[in-house]
């Protein structure tokens, strides 16, 4: 059986609630958001940061997993590094962690956040932190193929730990774990005693995700056990509690573990019905805007850490050419001899590296100018292709129409129906192939409606069922950018219609004050595409195109599950310049 996908998807939730139950008193949002401002504006930042945490744990009790509570914990970061309080800073790492491991995708994030939590208490020796990072860890391996061989090991001196500093809500996390690694090496008797003592401790302190997770790793067992009309009451449990606590991940696993239940006791139709629930959970989570919404959110952060630490690296570069330059002037004051040498080599160096530098800086533009003459040949060719087809063919066929309209009385019948009819052809098919070069919808409505208009277009010509979105107000483009995007949205959706297979593509465009997000998602075959440059002249100048406009273009895609692609562009490459009044 698999456990896995179901084991590190639920327990994701163990950092989230943390040791907070639900309380009947909880303040509403608004009331939470209006507290916050007061905080801020008062510069009270460790309360700004604590109200924070609870404004996500509120949005993530309304609406499940989404982008709302993942602001809400960003911003209690934020506010927890102005207050200078550390244990408060860390500890969102461990919820951002744990928040992530809900996704697949995510997973490496997840544990780049747990793994810098786990060293900062480490070395501030909070044990019962430490517990928790240790645990969210094992969560993360508990989806690895192969298991690691010391898991067993580090969750039994996980549970010693919990024990020895009494944290119970941990000692029964770590035994639900132990439930769940003892269920995949296939040791059913172990599973069922640990799962069987994670229940006792999580009825008593109630926590109800634990409950209904004991309960399900307690009917896996009994499914072992082949025993599937105790399998499906221990279930019909962990539903319960599930679908109150709005899980949907735990929700699908439940059902698909229910129809094999029924499977094996002929039930097939109560097994048909529950694998396709168990289908519909899977595409509410990993297809909603929320889950899309996290990682587009996620990618934007790593792409601004990775420029800031660009220019901390940048920044300590020159400073230790100013320390290097002023130890080797005191070198040479004091032995005017030897030292002399030295530091004329020294300089020679330097003038050799910055030479270098200056000469990749010139390639770097000559490339830039290479590809910014390319991009406007292309355009200007098509532009001029475009309107020679338009006022040149277009007319004379228009004409010709207009002629065999005015004398089609002396025509026969046989001539002038197929004639006018081959007329009507051309006409259309000029107009399509001078729109597709230069679309009018583009140059005389703006980038939004011309990608609308591509998109009903394509539907009226395929099968696969294409969608355009966009969120947030999008400012006046330059033509250049307006052109580039639109080239790129479009080469990206004939290489879907032509090689995914897919029932439906899907593109969205997210605009803020900085960046400008697009994503191109296909339910289709999928496929491997390698961080390297790509191969095709197709992607080779979407990538050109992206890297011209100084955005970033990443491919997600496994065989069988489709293909996302991801742009980030900074805004300030793309907004008109305003004219200024002299």
């Amino acid at each position: 059986m698999k456990f896995c996908l179901a084991f590190y998807l639920l327990l994701a939730l163990h950092c989230l609630l943390g040791q907070m139950s639900v309380k009947a008193d909880t303040p509403p949002i608004d009331s939470v958001k209006k507290q916050i401002k007061q905080l801020v504006t008062t510069k009270k930042y460790a309360q700004a940061g604590d109200s924070y945490e609870r404004l996500g744990w509120l949005y993530h009790h309304q609406f499940g997993y989404n982008k709302y509570t993942m602001d809400a914990y960003f911003n209690s970061l934020k506010y927890y590094s102005l207050a200078g309080d550390s244990v408060g800073y860390y500890t969102q790492h461990i919820k951002i962690g744990d928040y992530y491991t809900h996704d697949y995708f995510m997973q490496a994030s997840a544990e780049k956040y747990l793994r810098k939590a786990l060293q900062f208490f480490e070395r501030s020796q909070n044990q019962p932190k430490v517990i928790e990072c240790r645990l969210g860890l094992a969560n993360i391996d508990q989806k690895k193929v192969p298991l690691p061989k010391n898991l067993l090991t580090e969750l039994r001196e996980t549970e010693r730990m919990s024990a020895q500093y009494r944290q119970p809500y941990f000692q029964a996390f770590a035994q639900n774990l132990l439930a769940n690694t003892y269920s995949r090496v296939k040791m059913p008797d172990s599973a069922q005693y640990f799962a069987t003592r994670s229940l006792a401790i999580a009825q008593r302190i109630n926590v109800n995700w634990l409950i209904a997770l004991n309960h399900f790793y307690l009917g896996i067992v009994e499914q072992f056990k082949d025993h599937p009309k105790a399998a499906l009451e221990a279930y019909r449990k962990s539903y319960q509690l599930a679908k109150a606590e709005k899980n949907v991940a735990m929700l699908r696993e439940l059902a698909k573990h229910s129809a094999d239940s029924y499977s094996r006791m002929g039930d097939y139709k109560q097994a048909y019905q529950a694998s396709l629930q168990s289908m519909g959970f899977a595409d509410q989570f990993y297809l909603s805007e929320q889950t899309k919404s996290i990682r587009l959110q996620e990618l934007d952060s790593q792409i601004k850490t990775l420029a800031v630490e660009r220019e901390l690296v940048e920044q300590q570069s020159r400073h230790q050419r100013i320390l290097n330059t002023t130890l080797a002037i005191i070198l040479i004051i004091s032995v005017l001899g030897v030292m002399s040498l030295f530091f004329l080599r020294r300089q020679q160096k330097l003038i050799t590296h910055q030479q270098s530098v200056i000469a990749q800086q010139q390639i770097r533009q000559l490339e830039l100018k290479s590809l910014r003459a390319m991009i406007e040949g292309q355009e200007g060719e098509r532009s001029r292709i475009a309107r020679d087809l338009h006022d040149g063919l277009g007319i004379q066929l228009s004409r010709i129409k207009l002629f065999v309209e005015a004398h089609q009385e002396r025509l026969p019948l046989s001539v002038k129906d197929p004639l006018n009819q081959f007329l009507d052809e051309a006409c259309t098919e000029t107009r399509l192939i001078s729109n597709d070069l230069r679309p009018y919808a583009l140059s005389t409505f703006g980038l939004i409606t011309a990608l609308d208009d591509l998109v009903q277009k394509l539907n009226l010509v395929n099968q696969t069922e294409l969608t355009l979105e966009h969120y947030g107000e999008l400012p006046d483009l330059g033509d250049e950018a307006s052109a580039m995007i639109y080239r790129v949205i479009q080469e990206l959706l004939n290489n879907a219609l032509k090689h995914a297979n897919a029932q439906a593509i899907t593109v969205q465009i997210m605009a803020n004050d900085e960046t400008l997000l697009i994503s191109v998602d296909d339910d289709g075959q999928g496929g491997d595409f390698p961080d390297g440059p790509a191969k095709g002249n197709g992607v080779a100048n979407i990538r050109s195109r992206i890297d011209y406009l100084g955005g970033q273009v990443m491919w997600q895609s496994e065989p069988g599950r489709g293909t996302s692609v991801m742009i980030s562009i900074p805004m300030q490459k793309l907004v008109k310049p305003t004219a200024t009044v002299a």
